[in-house]
């Protein structure tokens, strides 16, 4: 069935501005091994793999299943191609917990120049949070993005880790990076458009300027 839009703004052809909305960004880093304090690990069937095969399939249902309900948009318009790109980049790694046989959540590792490890995406689905895997799957992330030269000869030991988060994400997400050792090295306010979240399937959750 369709759904037309209804009109919110004047009839006179000239577009309503598109709603945005304001988001603060963290960005925190760990600059030596010993800066990380691991968390306990959960009670349960939890275990974390390496998944080793470039798939974009997989990798766009751990995006859109963790990333739905905190507005993670920017990878949904690349192509098939581009996403196997980005997979297969030199250094890169995507590590994923499951509880009971089930992808639970996911952690993306980006080797980047320098010695220098960004952790691109972490997070839980959201039915598996507030049960502990999350500050045990980020301690085991960031131990491999420690020693992630290990696995990938020629390039440079690790000497940074870093990563950002926002406003948009989990309550807990801050408090979560600064259990696991991270230290604030910047802060930046944008504003960021209004779009529709996007998953695990469209409509999913309520868009951010809903009523």
């Amino acid at each position: 069935m369709s759904n037309p839009t209804r009109p919110t703004g004047p009839t006179s052809g000239v577009p309503a501005p598109q709603a945005t909305s304001e988001v603060t960004v963290w960005s925190l880093e760990q600059t030596a091994p010993t800066d990380l304090r691991p968390a306990a690990a959960p009670a349960g069937a939890v275990r974390i793999v390496r998944s080793q095969t470039p798939l974009p399939e997989f990798s766009r249902f751990l995006y859109t299943a963790v990333g739905g309900d905190v507005r993670w948009t920017d990878r949904l318009g690349l192509t098939y191609a581009e996403w196997q790109e980005i997979l297969e980049r030199p250094g890169a790694e995507t590590w994923v917990a499951y509880e009971n046989g089930t992808p639970a959540g996911f952690i993306e590792l980006d080797a980047q120049e320098g010695g220098v490890v960004e952790i691109g995406y972490f997070g839980l689905i959201p039915a598996f949070r507030g049960r502990r895997i999350g500050g045990h799957l980020l301690s085991y992330g960031v131990a491999r993005a420690w020693d992630l030269a290990e696995r990938h000869p020629g390039r440079t030991p690790t000497e940074r880790v870093w990563v950002h988060t926002c406003s948009n994400d989990g309550p807990h997400a801050m408090d979560n990076y600064l259990r696991r050792g991270f230290r604030l090295f910047d802060t930046r306010t944008e504003r960021e458009p209004c779009v529709e979240q996007p998953g695990p399937w469209p409509g999913a959750y309520p868009g951010p300027c809903a009523d």
